[in-house]
């Protein structure tokens, strides 16, 4: 089975002024090509800095860490740059689309950070929209949408450079029961296509829709179940 992320003893470590905080406590993690998993976990347990070193925004202290078979422990920041431009599509609680620009723009955005050269980023775009069922709404600003269509944009977002992974951080924290179950529908369908999805997320309900669990508290794994 090909494997996106494999995690072995990280830890994180962190200084805050004379006390030793053990953010992450020896992690070990098997992430595969098409998992469909929640990081489930309290604040304060560990999930938001395991989320970090998924998404390359943050290194581990210690341990090793293989992004499809690659060793990327300790890569420079610029390499992992490129990772999150290329590799990782991002969902956040907040969407964090740019309120000045159009939704067809704000999905264009990964395409700017990434140093691959390619000319049918438009027609990627529209297509990413058209999958989330946001096609029409591609000259609107964000202003003009709801917060379930923000978070489909976002998605969008996500899919246009055909990420080995997408990681999504309380996809559904800002929004109504309505558009959660629709929004968790966008999920299973996009992990059913063949992605890689993972969900950080405090709630069990949002869990329970994934196809495993990996519960998290003080630093470590807990447990971990398969649904």
């Amino acid at each position: 089975m090909k494997t996106t992320f494999e995690l072995k003893e990280i830890r994180k470590i962190y200084k805050m002024g004379e006390h030793t905080v053990h953010a992450l406590d020896g992690i070990n993690l098997s992430i595969h090509h098409n998992d469909y998993l929640a990081i489930l976990g309290p604040s304060g347990s560990g999930k938001s800095t395991l989320m970090h070193i998924l998404g390359f925004m943050d290194q581990a202290t210690d341990g090793t860490l293989l992004f499809e078979n690659e060793d990327v422990t300790h890569i420079s920041a610029a390499r992992r740059a490129v990772f999150r431009a290329q590799r990782i599509g991002f969902v956040f609680q907040s969407f964090n689309l740019l309120p000045r620009l159009s939704v067809l723009e704000n999905v264009l955005l990964p395409t700017s950070y990434s140093r691959k050269k390619e000319t049918d980023t438009i027609e990627r775009a529209h297509k990413a929209l058209e999958r989330v069922g946001m096609q029409h709404r591609a000259s609107h600003q964000p202003s003009q949408l709801s917060g379930g269509e923000r978070q489909r944009v976002a998605i969008a977002r996500a899919l246009i450079n055909n990420p080995a992974m997408i990681l999504a951080d309380e996809p559904t924290g800002n929004l109504d029961s309505k558009n959660v179950v629709r929004i968790l529908d966008l999920f299973s369908e996009i992990h059913s296509e063949g992605n890689t999805v993972l969900l950080v997320t405090h709630d069990i309900n949002v869990a329970n829709r994934t196809k495993r669990i990996v519960h998290v508290l003080d630093g470590k794994i807990n447990s971990e179940e398969i649904l």
